[in-house]
């Protein structure tokens, strides 16, 4: 038994996709935006944190009367970019040198702050701030690392802020001096040069079997009827086995004769790539995964209805995640693939 607990800890650390930490830098609109456009992040979430009252608005936080400060909740894929990636580019977009605001904001409602979640993240923000501080980029440092308190999202026309009213938000970051702060101390360094977790060869061989690694990075083929998944009947969903990104569920599986396993759509087109390949002596469709670019598979037009197209995807690029797992393994938003069709 304990072999098995321990077999089940370390398969759903391997796969887990999604942490989160929160993050203060003053005036949240300005903290989204550097965030969103990053590879691995699921999204930033203009908030609240660290008050004393449940549910504040944006009236009771920006006057003081809540005690809450202005943050953004971060998601991010920790197979796609290490927590200290996203640390990186949060010191890069503050002063952690003022305990009084942030720019032209004042007040403790716009101080910085770094939220962590569990003992692992504290560790790696207190080795973030440390590197910082022996940098001497900066005389001293105020930010403070603390554990996360209930975080409140803030008010839906606070969200995006920098897409949905572009010329007024460049035109207040500019006037509050963050981007003049920026220049000054971080220069050519101000954009944060982010290392893909997956763009390793040698990390991937590490991570990867032989063929699992044959076939995602190296467009290979495994053999027919010789592989895991081609006779799996068992209900659930396979995602990337490099990103773990979901991208077909057994509910659109279906036997195809050929000994690979067979679908007749993914979950969701926009997590794949589809492109063609002229490798052989005739064109085929190729699919890739979009997150992580493995290659999966082909599709074909001799599927079954009501798509028509037959999926054929090599079991190596797959981890499989059996239905009753899917909400401790963090994949709990699809198990609506498994609820009965209503009349």
């Amino acid at each position: 038994m304990k072999y098995l607990i321990l077999f089940l800890i370390i398969t759903i650390n391997t796969y887990a996709k999604e942490e989160k930490i929160v993050l203060a830098g003053g005036c949240f609109w300005c903290m989204e935006a550097p965030f969103e456009k990053v590879k691995g992040v699921k999204s930033a979430t203009s908030g609240y944190i660290n008050g004393s009252i449940k549910n504040p608005t944006y009236e009771q936080v920006s006057s003081g009367d809540s005690g809450h400060i202005e943050a953004v909740e971060i998601k991010f894929d920790n197979n796609l970019i290490d927590l200290s990636d996203i640390l990186e580019i949060f010191w890069r977009q503050i002063d952690p040198t003022d305990n009084g605001g942030q720019f032209v904001d004042r007040g403790p409602q716009y101080t910085t702050g770094i939220f962590y979640y569990n003992e692992n993240q504290k560790k790696i923000a207190e080795q973030s701030k440390q590197k910082l501080i022996k940098s001497k980029r900066f005389q001293k440092m105020v930010t403070p690392i603390n554990k996360a308190t209930t975080f409140y999202e803030a008010e839906d026309y606070h969200q995006d802020y920098y897409k949905k009213s572009t010329l007024k938000y460049k035109y207040y970051r500019f006037r509050s001096g963050r981007d003049q702060f920026i220049d000054k101390h971080w220069g050519d360094e101000r954009e944060y040069k982010l290392k893909s977790k997956l763009s390793s060869n040698k990390n991937l061989k590490k991570k990867l079997s032989e063929m699992q690694f044959y076939v995602t990075q190296e467009n290979g083929t495994e053999p027919a009827f010789k592989n895991q998944y081609w006779d799996n009947k068992k209900a659930g969903i396979y995602v990337d086995i490099v990103s773990g990104e979901p991208l077909f569920s057994s509910t659109h599986k279906y036997k195809s004769g050929t000994g690979w396993p067979s679908f007749y759509k993914p979950i969701k087109e926009e997590n794949i790539i589809e492109k063609e390949d002229n490798l052989l002596f005739y064109t085929r469709i190729e699919v890739r995964s979009k997150k992580s670019n493995s290659h999966l598979g082909h599709v074909f037009s001799d599927g079954p209805k009501p798509t028509g197209l037959r999926y054929c995807i090599n079991s190596a690029a797959l981890n499989f995640i059996p239905k009753e797992q899917m909400q401790a393994k963090g994949y709990g938003d699809y198990l609506y693939l498994f609820k009965p069709i209503e009349k």
